[in-house]
């Protein structure tokens, strides 16, 4: 039923006028940059989904932009612009959900001296899936209902010092400027079902020696190509569509049934790191959503996993697991955006000695609402329309230097390891239509003392319980 199903989703797919097609978003964003000081920079950015950069100028092609306080003759020239420009903006910028560029990599060769130049990008923000996957893991790449992948951008390197850096020392972080872009995860990928990248210097060769990287990965779910000849187009391999089409109405309402039932199912992603090296980082992410973890592994439970270059007696034992993982893994990472664990926590005491181990994490993203309150303000947690509060994980501490950092000496932020989970938030609002959380040491206690730290809150709202005896029940109170 599985593959019938399928095959007639892929043709309702094709018949369905695009109503299923990855959305693109309507409006068109430009951003404009003066070109006033040296170290000027131009930034994309997109809220959802991932930049698609459809026009850039370095130059000037009006009179009126960029001409405060500038004498007529800098802004005489409006046909100037520096050839390439687009090219560039588009290689640095499309499939990242922001990214930033300074003005200083267009200047050269000046496209027209004596004039005041500025650049001036327009884009759209595509809808996609976002994958980071640290160096030593493998990426994931999944599409259901009859479509396949078609990637928007792929990045190895560092670019931040925050990603993949759970417990890594500052040496192999502080090369921020090595993030390069690769055509390869397209060449690999686009048109596949599913597909699985290694975030290694072996497949991508090595952008920055000596830093710890890792993997970005922007693509979207598409319907299958169908040539001129009506083939459908799945990688490499084809369908001819001319069996389908006579028998596509008499099976409209089926195909459309498999369709919704595959559209209610959960996606469930999956990351995979291979225990490499001693400070090798496990990485959980959700591009909408919290992560919600369903299963997680450390030891082997597959001899074709993270197997390259291991003798098979190092791959023979496939009932390897170390207790206790999944219980950890839900506590660092259920409820939260994102999650960093290293390996160095599951291995002892060592589950199978002689057995080369891996951290295998399944996962879905559940639709949230998160609050950040910094110390010693109130968080306010609401639900309308009948619906109570659900919450799904709340920490109070610290794991980064840039929240709730306004104007604070470096010394109270700069243990970034003490963000804890707490029970508390849950035990307070959970089936109440609001709530209100004060962040502090009396509530809490404190986690690292001398640190300024925050709470961190996701929850949802959803419609309160019925018991077996009908009665509905908002947090402690019943009717």
């Amino acid at each position: 039923m599985d593959s019938y199903c399928f095959r007639l989703s892929a043709v309702l797919l094709l018949a369905a006028t695009g109503l299923l097609l990855t959305a693109v978003s309507d409006s068109v964003d430009r951003v404009t940059t003066c070109d006033n000081n040296v170290w000027q920079v131009h930034r994309l950015y997109c809220d959802r989904g991932v930049i698609n950069v459809t026009g850039s100028l370095y130059g000037r092609s009006n009179s009126l932009v960029c001409a405060e306080g500038k004498s007529h003759k800098r802004l005489a020239n409006t046909k100037c612009s520096q050839q390439g420009t687009v090219d560039k903006v588009k290689t640095s910028c499309n499939g990242k959900k922001s990214c930033e560029l300074g003005l200083s990599d267009f200047r050269t060769p000046d496209p027209c001296v004596g004039t005041f130049k500025y650049l001036q990008t327009n884009f759209t923000c595509l809808e996609a899936i976002t994958v980071v996957t640290c160096e030593g893991s493998v990426a994931h790449l999944y599409c259901g209902m009859g479509r396949v992948i078609d990637i928007y951008g792929a990045d190895y390197g560092r670019r931040d010092k925050t990603t993949c850096s759970y417990r890594r020392g500052p040496h192999g972080l502080k090369n921020i400027t090595c993030l390069q872009p690769t055509p390869l995860v397209a060449q690999m990928c686009n048109g596949r079902f599913s597909c699985s990248v290694t975030a290694s210097n072996a497949v991508f060769t090595d952008p920055c020696v000596g830093t710890y990287k890792y993997l970005e990965i922007s693509y979207a779910c598409k319907p299958p190509k169908v040539s001129h000849q009506g083939v459908l187009q799945f990688g490499v391999h084809s369908i001819n569509m001319d069996s389908y089409r006579s028998r596509l109405s008499a099976v409209l309402l089926l195909a459309t049934t498999c369709l919704l039932h595959a559209a209610v199912a959960d996606y469930v992603d999956q990351v995979t790191t291979c225990d490499n090296n001693v400070w090798q980082v496990h990485r959980l992410y959700c591009d909408r959503g919290v992560i919600n973890v369903t299963g997680s592994l450390y030891g082997r439970s597959n001899s074709l996993v993270c197997a390259e270059g291991k003798s098979h007696k190092r791959l023979a034992n496939t009932k390897c697991s170390q207790q206790g993982t999944v219980d950890k893994v839900k506590t660092s990472c259920n409820g939260k955006k994102s999650c960093e664990l290293g390996l160095s926590d599951f291995r002892t005491p060592d589950p199978c000695v002689g057995t080369f181990k891996y951290l295998q994490t399944n996962f879905t993203c559940l639709e949230a609402i998160t609050v950040v309150t910094c110390e010693g303000s109130v968080a306010h947690l609401y639900c309308g329309m009948g619906r109570v509060i659900d919450i799904y994980g709340a920490d109070y501490g610290r794991r980064d230097k840039t929240t709730c950092s306004y104007r604070r000496g470096p010394h109270g932020l700069r243990n970034i390891t003490c963000l804890q989970p707490t029970p508390l938030v849950a035990q307070m609002c959970n089936g109440r239509f609001s709530c209100s959380v004060t962040a502090s040491n009396a509530v809490f206690t404190d986690p690292c003392k001398g640190t300024y730290k925050y709470l961190e809150i996701s929850y949802a709202c959803k419609p309160p319980k019925v018991t077996h005896q009908g009665v509905l029940q908002f947090g402690v109170d019943s009717i």
